[in-house]
């Protein structure tokens, strides 16, 4: 814990550190998981994956080493360069490393005693705390601002357990991957205030944008009593501020730091943009920041899961719910990665995984955030139908990893760009899905209609017409990948009807004739089965191994397979060619949701568990691709596992009028599920006690 705060500079000081020295859990009031905070005492940096803690575009990840992040990733910043020759996520200003010298020591790892760190998901921040010595104890506590997209907030305090001297430094470090870097120190003298802004510009790789950051002290002292500050230029990539101070013995002393960070991709005079919103954030000041950015998180999580019965399941799902929640933003035109802002992996891209696997559980509980990734495709539906057209087809064929531009952005090596073509019906879908449940037919009229009829026309010139029964799709990369350039995929053909069927129900709706071909398509496309009934993955499939689960998605979310019987019949066939490692963690999500529909709450609570307590990693259980895996955040598996909870536990079914509920099984000794906050109505659904 920390040590009683035995001297505070009065006041708002006084309320500042109370508030910031909230101690952390010791290990042994932590044997039942917190449902809200995931405390990490014990910290092997050899063993370490970063948490991140962002606000849907600008995601701060965590390191292991005192006043260090490992990377800082703001939403919707590409260039092309490194892997494969396709736009890349680009780190941007690490803006929020810091050193402190005490007695003219600069504290490093080693110096650090007692060392933890603690995930408030309420909040969304992080506090780390440590000891130096018989001589301090430091806390602070980092906030990507939920209310303010570009700029993030660093509160530090340092408790002097002898009289001692202090020097603080903020540090501003561009990535390697940068160029052209420009340093800037600005003090803005004003009668009540100064502002001193630390400030970073450079060039993306190939030169197509320009990113910058600033950030500036916040002191608790009165004007004219602040710390006088230094600047120091240490190479073309790093300069800093820095200020000195003497503390008494049992004296605490709190400062922080603001800064934001944009780029040319988000604002058209990033330098200055970036001054100017430190300034603003600077003299908001530190309480107000907090405020706003507690009520905006009380807002998001009025929409929550709580589960009674099983504390360590209540705990994680409340992770997942964060990190879906952390990774997107209203009011935007962006759409998650599968690693959302935890880092730079799948090069940022957008797949399926944003469209089949997290916008399901983020648009029952958050449609305003939800909406956002149905701009995403809407405002890149020309580049869609540019690829349609590339490829000898009609109306929209929405590429397989996607970008900034909406391009194919597939490196050439992985056959799914030219061919895992389901991802135009999941988008289609996902139209579709939000007007189920907002009913909003403005918005089916002007975004949806165009993307569900150009998708579907598309499906129309995809198949191949080789009689009734036999409007065949051939050559696809299935939902399952291992399966390459195969005819007639059970998710691909599926997913075609359901887009097919969802256009010509928005065309009744809107009171617009309906292309007759479209139901006609439908109506041919095959499902195949083999000779035992099991539903056959594809045209050549003969019960090999399978990266994921591809027919059982039939069930859900399709809805094409709804005979319980033929659904248990594929998951008992299924379930068993599922290697137990090397597979991304979605599929036994599936199998747990389909179980839990079947009333089995044995086989239910198995999957359940199986799909992500492989993965975890510490020392925050952050979830990776793969049991075994080491690529955390996947935010895909988290959205699989959410949708298990939602529409399986919970029984929530979207329905062409809206959110219902089903009759549903909870997993083996959980007592209840609640679920607050449902749909444009907010409502609330309850399962169990």
């Amino acid at each position: 814990m920390f040590p009683p705060l035995l001297s505070c500079l009065k006041g708002r000081l006084c309320a500042w550190l109370l508030a910031l020295a909230a101690p952390l859990p010791l290990a042994a009031q932590a044997q039942t998981p917190d449902p809200w905070r995931i405390s990490a005492d014990k910290i092997d940096p050899s063993n370490y994956y970063g948490v991140t803690v962002a606000n849907g575009m600008l995601g701060i990840v965590s390191a292991p080493t005192p006043f260090q992040v490992k990377n800082v990733v703001l939403a919707g910043a590409y260039d092309q360069y490194g892997r494969g020759r396709v736009s890349n996520f680009l780190n941007s200003f690490n803006l929020l490393n810091m050193y402190l010298e005490i007695g003219g020591h600069r504290l490093n790892a080693q110096d650090a005693t007692n060392f933890r760190q603690q995930l408030d998901m309420q909040r969304a921040s992080l506090t780390t705390t440590f000891d130096y010595k018989d001589q301090a104890t430091i806390s602070y506590t980092y906030y990507a601002l939920r209310h303010l997209p570009y700029t993030v907030l660093m509160d530090v305090s340092i408790t002097a357990k002898k009289d001692l001297g202090i020097t603080a430094a903020s540090v501003m470090e561009a990535p390697d991957a940068l160029r052209d870097v420009q340093n800037y120190y600005n003090e803005i003298d004003r009668p009540h205030v100064t502002l001193s802004l630390l400030t970073s510009s450079a060039k993306s790789p190939t030169g197509k944008l320009l990113m910058c950051a600033s950030n500036s002290f916040l002191f608790s002292e009165p004007h004219g009593q602040e710390p006088r500050i230094i600047h120091e230029m240490w190479d073309n990539s790093m300069h800093l501020m820095k200020f000195s101070k003497t503390l008494r013995a049992g004296q605490t002393y709190a400062y922080a730091v603001a800064g934001s960070s944009i780029t040319s991709a988000h604002h058209p005079d990033p330098l200055n943009e970036a001054e100017r919103l430190t300034i603003f954030a600077r003299l908001e000041g530190r309480q107000r920041l907090l405020d706003f950015h507690t009520k905006a998180w009380q807002d998001l999580w009025r929409s929550d899961i709580q589960i009674s019965g099983d504390a360590q399941a209540q705990q994680d799902v409340h992770s997942m719910l964060y990190h879906l929640y952390s990774f997107s933003r209203a009011g935007t035109d962006y759409s998650p990665s599968p690693m959302g802002l935890s880092g730079l992996g799948y090069n940022g891209h957008v797949f399926w995984d944003s469209d089949l696997w997290m916008y399901p559980a983020l648009l029952v509980l958050h449609p305003d955030i939800a909406k956002s990734l149905v701009e995403y495709r809407f405002n890149r539906l020309e580049m869609a139908r540019r690829n349609a057209f590339a490829h000898g087809y009609k109306g929209a064929m929405y590429p397989w990893e996607s970008a900034d531009s909406g391009v194919e952005e597939t490196p050439v090596w992985a056959l799914s760009g030219p061919f895992e073509h389901h991802i135009s019906a999941d988008v289609g879908l996902a139209a579709w899905q939000y007007y189920c449940v907002t009913q909003d037919k403005e918005w089916l009229r002007e975004k949806g209609w165009p993307i569900l009829s150009a998708t579907a026309d598309f499906w129309a010139s995809r198949v191949e017409r080789n009689g009734p029964g036999h409007y065949d799709i051939k050559n696809v990369v299935a939902a399952d990948e291992w399966a390459e350039n195969v005819d007639n995929n059970a998710f691909t053909n599926a997913a075609a009807q359901a887009n097919l069927q969802a256009a010509t129900a928005a065309a009744k709706i809107l009171g617009r004739p309906a292309n007759a071909d479209w139901a006609l398509v439908a109506q041919n496309i095959p499902i195949l089965k083999m000779a035992d009934g099991v539903t056959q993955e594809h045209a050549t499939y003969h019960g090999e191994g399978i990266k994921q689960g591809d027919v059982n998605l039939l069930a859900y979310p399709l809805k094409t397979i709804t005979n319980p019987a033929q659904i248990k019949k594929d998951l008992t066939y299924y379930e068993t060619r599922v290697p137990n490692e090397g597979t991304p963690a979605m599929t036994q999500a599936i199998f747990a949701l389909l179980y839990s529909r079947l009333g089995d709450g044995a086989k239910a609570q198995h999957f359940f568990q199986d799909a992500y307590t492989p993965n975890l990693l510490p020392p925050f259980r952050v979830i990776a691709e793969t049991k075994g895996g080491t690529n955390p955040y996947f935010a895909t598996g988290a959205g699989g596992v959410l949708q298990a909870v939602l529409m399986g536990f919970g029984g929530l079914d979207i329905t062409p009028t809206g959110i219902v509920q089903r009759q549903s099984t909870l997993p083996s000794g959980w007592q209840s599920v609640k679920i607050t906050g449902v749909g444009p109505q907010r409502k609330t659904y309850s399962v169990g006690k």
